[in-house]
Order: structure tokens, then C-alpha cells, then sequence
């Protein structure tokens, strides 16, 4: 605007692209009045992406959003009905006459509206007209009398029974009345079409020319989608910080991705966000979504957000100076493929540890359970990294620092696996030996429970010998454990000590570390559990056997 506050002529020539932008970045309310509100709003909505378009009507809400659909060009409205008409390959023909619905105007506008209504597949109407009626053939069957609301055709040929109610009904009804209207003869060869084709065949035609302009739009086939979770060879990494915390200023993880952007000339950035489209709806296709799916478009955006931003975080050394180098340099979707491999490589490792002898026992995986859910997350499809929460959905990797904690954690879970072949025996048949000790399923016992008997006997026995605590033994066992107030309640030295010793021979010198650690664990798990009921009272009650298995009766 000018200082005298009129326009000087340059909203009006602003590049196609400039002015997406400018609308993209207001709120779906926003964007809506600001199309309608300009003189010329049907030359500025059909100035649109059509995906832009559905966009904004999806997200104020179709029922809010008709006018919009009725200053659409007709190619704009087939690209609506495909991106909202559809669920995966299967026509949604109660979404198609919603849509329909949406376009009619006035009585004024009906010859626009056909217009609409004829950029649909011809074969998506004939479908949807199967399923909504039934044609009956008088010459056939001159004594036909359905229930419900029926309409015949002027030439007395046809009886066409509704079979929806309510608005749906007066929507196929005016639709009829339309057709038929406009061109008799078309009308009845197109309910001949309806009586007589296959429905299959109808549908399948119809995903064919959808798919193809879907292509247009930018969506690959699922084969080509697919390609984009492929795993590449990592390149070195260039010398830098290192995978740290890597955070900004403000205290966030670094977004290498707008780091990367921040550089970029105008130019550049639009050919790179055309990249970003196009990785965005591969991703998209590839987790089986539907393009109209807005909920799942967001997630499959952040996913690549993050995959990139790992990428870039690999492929920069960690330094976000570089990031808008190797944009310049390298491809979006390599970067991505770059990101998705990092976290590939931890998927492959967790896949090769449950293989791996005496991991699995009695269909569980021989590793604790925060070891566990993160094995869990990283062998999904899209490997995740389960966070330390009860319940919480695994989140994508976002950090080079994430992927090194959960090589830590793999580390500990490996170790973990020896840890549990070593103290049970050794051998898978002295594994299913000691198991059977308990009395219950492993599942039912719990690998924790496991450990704090096979701790206990080390304490009491000094060696290895997995079994329940007998209860002859439990005021020994408190005496070698507890000590203190019982307020206060602390682990004698010697108990440590004397567990280490005695379970240490039985495991590979590998995986002692990892001994020690969960040793240290259980014990204190065992203080805080136990230890202030022993001191007041010199027993543990039945309810021990919660943290602790112990026999059901004294053992001689």
C-alpha cells in the first residue's frame, strides 16, 4: 500500500507463487475472506493449486466452506472429489455426493454446476448412482411398486428408486432432475450403464484416471514412494562438534532444516520447497494414506522434517553453518534417505539381537523392560524412539544425540541378553530349567522379578542359582541386605559385593559392566521396596513376593 493507503498496483501483479505464500501463511479463516472479499474472487480462486484450495476447505470445514467450492473451476472440483472422494482405492460415494452437494449453487447457477458435475469421472457418478438407487425397466416390469421415494423419467421408460434419506435423497433427486433436463437422451443411456455395469469394473476405471492425476498433483505411484525408505550408504562425517546437545540459543533442539533454508536465495528456495512438496507426498503415499487426509499429510511432513534435519545434522557434522551448503549441494530426498538410514542402522541392529541365541525364552525378549520398549519402537517399519514415559507412543529421532542414546541403550540391551543366558546356566536347556522353578509363565513372572531372585540367592548362596527365595531363608536374607533406621533404610556393603562376586564367573567379561549396573538397580529397588518393612518388623509379608518370588513354603 501506499502512504495514502490505496494499493499501488502491485498486490495485483504479484508472481503466482508469491501470492500462495502470502495466503498459505494466514489462518484458514484468514485465507477464506481474503479470496472472497477481493472483486474479482472467482478469477483469484481459480488462480489456485487445486491442493492449496482443498486445503483451506478442509480446514474451516466443507459445510463453512460451499462458496469456495462454487467459484472453483471445474478441474479444481474433479481434483476436491479425488482427494476427498476416495478412501485409498475404494470410491467413498457418500463423501462424492457431499461434495456435490457443496457445489450447487442457486437455481442461476446450475448450468456451472453441471459443468462440475461432468469434470467428475463419469464412471465416479455411475457408481455413485449404483449405490444410492435402483433403476427399474417399466417396459420390464410394468407393475413395479418400491417402497420409498421414487421418481420416473418423462418418457415413462424408467422407475428410479432412492434409497437414501433426507438430504442425501433430495441431493440424488435434484441431480437426477438435472440430468435429465439437460439431455434426455444422455440420462437414460447413462442409467442404462447404471442397471447393467459392474461395479468392480466401474471403480477401477475410475482409480486409474484418479491415480494418474494424483501423479500430476505430485503424488507418486506406491511403488515409487516406496523407493524414498530406501537405505543408502552414509557418507563420512565431516569433523565438527560431535553429536551433542546441539541446541539453540533459546534451548531447543536445532532445526538444521530452516538453518539450511535461512541461506538459500529466492530462487532457490522456491525450487527447494517444490523438493520438499515432493518428498513430503512420496512420504505420504509410502505409510498408505490417503492424499485428502490432512491428519496424516502433518505427519508425514513432520516425519520428513525430521528425517531431514537428521540428515542434515549428519551430513554437516553436527554444524548448522553448514547446513545451506550441502542443501545447495545434495538432493532433499538424499538427505532424507540419509536421516532414515541412520535410524535404519538401529532397526537392523535391534532385529539382529532378538536373533540372537538365548534372546528370546518363552516368546519373551530377555532384556528389562525400558530395554524392551525401546527394542520394541526401533523394529517398526519406521523405527521410533520410545520415550521414558508408561503409555507414551514412540516419537521419530530428531537428534544425532538421540540416535547415540539409543546405541547406548542397544549396547545395554546386548549385554542384558548374556547377562541373563550367563546367571540361568548357560545353555537354553538350563534356561527352561531354572524358569520352570518359579511356577509361572516368564511373561507372568517378569524379568525384573526374575533378576531380584537371582540377586537375592547370590546374596545369600554367593553363586548363581536362579530360583525362588526360599522362605526359610528370608530373615537371613534381610539381615545380609538391610541396615539402618527404618526410616532411612540402607544396603549393607557386603551385599554388593558378595552378589557380584558370586554371579560375576557365570557371565562373559562383556557384559560385566552392565552386570554391575542392573545388580546395582535391583539391589536398590530391594532397599527401597523392602528394606523399611524388615527393619520395623525383622519379616517381609506376603505381599514381597510383589518385587521379590519367594517360595510358598519353608524349604527344609
Amino acid at each position: 500500500m501506499s502512504e495514502n493507503g490505496k494499493g499501488n498496483g502491485r498486490d495485483a501483479q504479484l508472481a503466482p507463487r508469491e501470492l500462495r505464500q502470502r495466503l498459505m501463511r494466514l489462518s484458514p479463516r484468514q485465507r477464506a475472506d481474503a479470496l472472497l472479499e477481493v472483486p474479482e474472487a472467482r478469477a483469484l480462486v481459480r488462480s489456485l493449486p487445486p491442493e492449496d484450495l482443498y486445503v483451506t476447505i478442509q480446514e474451516i470445514g466443507l459445510a463453512d466452506a460451499t462458496e469456495l467450492v462454487q467459484l472453483a473451476s471445474p478441474g479444481q472440483f474433479r481434483a476436491f472429489v479425488d482427494l476427498g472422494g476416495w478412501q485409498r482405492d475404494k470410491i467413498d460415494p457418500h463423501s462424492v455426493l457431499t461434495w456435490l452437494r457443496a457445489a450447487r449453487g442457486g437455481i442461476e447457477d446450475t448450468e456451472e454446476f453441471l459443468r462440475k458435475l461432468h469434470a467428475v469421472d463419469l464412471e465416479v457418478l455411475e457408481y455413485l448412482l449404483r449405490e444410492f438407487t435402483v433403476v427399474h425397466d417399466l417396459e420390464e416390469n410394468p407393475d413395479v411398486n418400491p417402497p420409498g421415494v421414487t421418481m420416473e423419467t418423462p418418457e415413462g421408460r424408467y422407475l428410479v428408486e432412492i434409497k437414501v434419506e433426507g438430504v442425501e435423497m433430495a441431493a440424488v433427486r435434484s441431480l437426477l432432475n438435472d440430468l435429465i433436463a439437460e439431455n434426455p437422451f444422455e440420462a437414460v443411456r447413462l442409467l442404462e450403464a447404471v442397471r447393467w455395469e459392474i461395479p468392480s469394473e466401474m471403480e477401477e476405471t475410475a482409480y486409474q484416471f484418479r491415480r494418474a492425476r494424483l501423479a500430476d498433483l505430485g503424488f507418486p505411484s506406491l511403488e515409487e514412494a516406496a523407493s524414498l525408505f530406501s537405505r543408502v550408504d552414509l557418507p563420512p562425517r565431516p569433523a565438527g562438534p560431535g553429536p551433542g546437545p546441539a541446541l539453540t540459543a533459546t534451548g531447543g533442539h536445532v532445526d538444521y532444516l530452516e538453518a539450511a533454508f535461512r541461506g538459500l536465495t529466492m530462487l532457490e528456495r522456491e525450487n527447494a520447497e517444490d523438493e520438499l512438496r515432493d518428498v513430503a507426498n512420496a512420504a505420504l503415499v509410502a505409510d498408505l494414506a490417503d492424499p485428502g487426509d490432512l491428519d496424516a499429510a502433518r505427519r508425514a511432513a513432520e516425519t520428513v522434517r525430521d528425517y531431514l534435519s537428521l540428515g542434515l545434522e549428519h551430513l554437516t557434522g553436527s554444524d548448522p553453518g553448514r547446513a545451506t551448503d550441502v542443501l545447495q549441494e545434495t538432493p532433499l530426498r538424499r538427505i532424507f534417505q540419509v536421516g532414515f538410514t541412520l535410524t535404519l542402522q538401529l532397526k537392523f541392529r535391534a532385529d539382529r539381537l532378538v536373533r540372537a541365541p538365548g534372546a528370546m525364552m518363552e516368546g519373551v525378549l530377555m532384556v528389562l523392560p525400558e530395554e524392551a520398549a525401546a527394542i520394541e519402537a526401533l523394529r517398526r517399519k519406521r523405527p521410533r524412539r520410545a520415550l521414558r514415559v508408561e503409555g507414551a507412543e514412540p516419537v521419530p529421532f530428531r537428534s544425532l544425540r538421540e540416535v547415540a542414546a539409543s546405541e547406548a541403550l542397544l549396547d545395554r540391551a546386548e549385554a542384558q541378553v548374556k547377562v541373563f543366558r550367563g546367571v540361568l546356566g548357560g545353555t537354553a536347556e538350563s534356561t527352561r530349567q531354572a524358569l520352570a522353578r518359579f511356577g509361572v509363565p516368564l511373561e507372568t513372572l517378569g524379568l525384573e522379578r526374575l533378576l531380584a531372585a537371582v540377586v537375592a540367592m547370590a546374596v545369600l548362596e554367593g553363586r548363581a542359582d536362579a530360583r525362588p527365595v526360599p522362605l526359610g531363608r528370608v530373615v537371613e536374607l534381610g539381615q545380609r541386605l538391610f541396615e539402618g533406621p527404618p526410616d532411612a533404610p540402607r544396603l549393607r556393603a557386603t551385599a554388593a559385593e558378595r552378589a557380584v562376586a558370586g554371579l560375576e564367573g557365570a557371565v562373559p567379561p562383556e557384559a560385566r559392566d552392565e552386570l554391575r549396573r542392573v545388580l546395582g538397580l535391583t539391589l536398590e529397588r530391594l532397599r527401597d521396596e523392602l528394606g523399611t518393612a524388615w527393619l520395623q518388623e525383622g519379616r517381609l509379608d506376603a505381599i514381597a513376593s510383589a518385587v521379590l518370588p519367594m517360595e510358598s513354603h519353608p524349604v527344609p
